[in-house]
């Protein structure tokens, strides 16, 4: 199996989150929602946050300087067909409010209690979920998806947690 790296970052102004619209993607013919991100270019393998800046900034405009709090949050894990995709979402602030739309697609500010309205994909609609039910938590939450019984998809969070073995 192939594995695919990718780092996604939600920025927050107030009560509303930068989110962008795509028309449609290798995923689906559809419009759906998702975060400021994309793929870990080579260099960036071990640094899935300077490739989080990188992409808000390719797709926003918005500036490493003009962004505050970005913490890596989640580490999504899924399979899609031969590939294991590993996703590190990061969660931040900006003061920023205007921003340049890219090729990727259109941006918007979304408010806060909208989010879990709009067409997202399985994987962020579950995070999203967990995160605006835990706004306070700090620790990194590991989240696999899977199938159960009843053949619906379903989510499992795990807190990621040095043990201290030795």
């Amino acid at each position: 199996m192939e594995v695919r790296q990718m780092s996604t970052a939600f920025l927050f102004n107030e009560n509303k989150v930068i989110m962008m619209k795509k028309e449609a993607s290798k995923i689906t013919d559809t419009v759906f929602w998702t975060g400021l991100g994309g793929h870990l270019e080579a260099n960036e393998l071990n640094f899935p946050k300077k490739a989080c800046v990188r992409e808000i900034f390719e797709e926003s405009g918005i500036q490493e300087e003009e962004i505050e709090e970005l913490k890596l949050r989640y580490i999504l894990l899924r399979v899609k067909e031969e590939e294991i995709r590993q996703q590190f979402v990061y969660f931040g602030k900006t003061k920023r409010l205007k921003f340049i739309n890219s090729d990727e697609g259109e941006l918007h500010w979304i408010d806060r209690d909208k989010i879990l309205d709009m067409r997202l994909s399985k994987i962020i609609s579950f995070m999203m979920k967990h995160y605006l039910e835990n706004p306070n938590k700090n620790e990194i939450m590991v989240g696999t998806i899977t199938i159960n019984k009843d053949e619906d998809p379903e989510m499992q969070w795990s807190e990621l947690k040095d043990p201290k073995i030795f």
